[in-house]
């Protein structure tokens, strides 16, 4: 901005104000003006000491800008702190006051808006693996098993596990992760491993047996910041829509080396799978997606995506053989989402438990067994735990709780075997109220019911 237009623009202003001037004041007649406003009807003024106007020097060109400027940058800093001020309210009001975690990319959002066809939004297994990894984490376990030994008794030992897990959400206070029951059933301690390898504890937030799912939690607080701005939420995508022959991707910590990459076909839908976990429970895993994409030992848990880098499935299971014996090659199932998704979000809304001390451990007050798959098949009993006696006086007893009674559900965690049972009380302490859901023969059809359980203390029934 040059001198020249400075000086144009004072010139223009001294002539806008000598004919305001003319216009404003006629001969003769004066304007008095106060803190208060104009006042036309004085008609003498007492003489003014005549107050000595300095000088203004011209401001030459450079001062002239360096004056915009000046006020340029104030303005943006009122501006911008205003802005900064109103965001900062209104995030600490809606509870986003915290980093939030993105979702993983995916090749329809990259996509050129000149390519709407199928084929423009698809990417290649480079792009879907690259993108959804942040998403997925290896998820080690440490349980306990009892074996025989040689001289014929039993002895315990602390076997190591491994799976896979995706990350679904987050609330407050954790990370939310999804994989298969299976993974992490009678896991003493677990531990999540993130795409840049950090390793964190993490607890087991709800599990849904019948579907062989669950929902594993990992504290915020404890999750280091460089791998807070890594990890990614998988974006969920629509399993209804797949056809026979889409291509997929399977991402899985295999054989525990960590997370590998697999790519095949959807081979068929709606298949069934029946399941044996290591308590000896049987479950029927239904409208499973089948894929030739390879599913191996340690896979269980992971991520299948379509050729969008979206969620359709968790990697389940996989055929090594038939029922004649006979060996089988690229049979591998998946939970679809649309199924899990319901179950998912039950458990990402349950209270995350740690296990309690021993001097607050509790009991139901019951003895029970196991309903296996095949007397519920064949008699039509519901999956649980029948209730073959209750403790006089007892927790169970003072709830209204009946011999003969099927226990299914505790505190919204589904039951299917005794072992489970002791495992879930595990987490509660004695005085804590819970609601047992049961199902009870009336004239030969099961009727449900919730009871209200206030549990006992272990250490007063051993006392006792």
């Amino acid at each position: 901005m040059s001198e020249e237009y400075f000086n144009n623009y004072n010139i223009e202003r001294q002539q806008e104000n000598t004919e305001n001037a003319e216009n404003a004041a006629p001969e003769g007649q004066t304007f008095n003006y106060s803190e208060q406003g104009m006042d036309q009807n004085k008609k003498e003024e007492k003489p003014k000491k005549e107050k000595k106007v300095k000088e203004r020097k011209p401001m030459n060109a450079g001062r002239r800008w360096a004056s915009v400027v000046a006020m340029a940058l104030v303005f943006g800093l009122v501006a911008g702190g205003t802005m900064f001020g109103v965001n900062t309210a209104a995030e600490h009001l809606t509870g986003r006051d915290k980093a939030q975690i993105g979702q993983t990319q995916t090749t329809s959002a990259n996509a050129d808006a000149s390519d709407a066809s199928d084929s423009g939004t698809q990417g290649t297994v480079a792009e879907v693996a690259q993108n959804a990894m942040p998403s997925l984490v290896t998820i080690s376990t440490m349980s306990v098993e009892e074996m025989r030994n040689f001289f014929g008794g039993t002895q315990q030992y602390e076997v190591e596990g491994a799976g896979t897990g995706v990350i679904v959400g987050e609330n407050d206070t954790e990370l939310l992760i999804a994989t298969n029951y299976h993974v992490v059933e009678g896991a003493r301690s677990l531990s999540v491993g993130f795409i840049d390898e950090e390793s964190v504890e993490a607890e087991v937030k709800g599990t849904d047996v019948d579907n062989d799912l669950a929902v594993v939690a990992v504290k915020l607080a404890d999750i280091p910041d460089d791998t807070m701005n890594q990890i990614k939420i998988a974006t969920i995508g629509d399993s209804d829509d797949m056809k026979l022959g889409d291509q997929v991707v399977a991402i899985g910590n295999a054989l525990g080396y960590g997370q590998s990459v697999t790519s095949g076909y959807i081979s068929a839908l709606d298949r069934d799978l029946t399941l044996s976990y290591e308590d000896g429970t049987t479950i029927d895993s239904t409208g499973l997606i089948q894929t030739d994409a390879a599913i191996n030992s340690g896979n269980s848990g992971g991520a299948l995506l379509n050729m969008k880098g979206e969620l359709i499935g968790i990697n389940e299971a996989k055929s090594s053989s038939a029922s004649n014996g006979a060996s089988v090659d690229n049979i591998g199932f998946a939970i679809p989402i649309d199924k899990a998704q319901s179950s998912l979000q039950d458990m990402m809304n349950q209270k995350t438990r740690e296990k309690v001390d021993e001097d607050q451990a509790s009991y139901l007050g019951i003895q029970g067994s196991d309903v296996s798959a095949e007397v519920s098949e064949l008699y039509g009993v519901p999956s649980g735990v029948v209730v073959a006696d209750v403790v006089e006086d007892g927790p169970a007893a003072n709830a209204g709780m009946q011999k003969g009674d099927i226990i299914t559900e505790l505190d919204g965690r589904t039951i299917s075997s005794m072992s489970q049972l002791q495992q879930t009380l595990q987490y509660y302490a004695a005085g804590e109220k819970v609601d047992v859901v049961v199902q009870r023969s009336d004239n030969g059809a099961y009727q449900e019911k919730t009871l209200s359980v206030t549990l006992g203390s272990a250490t007063d029934m051993q006392n006792q």
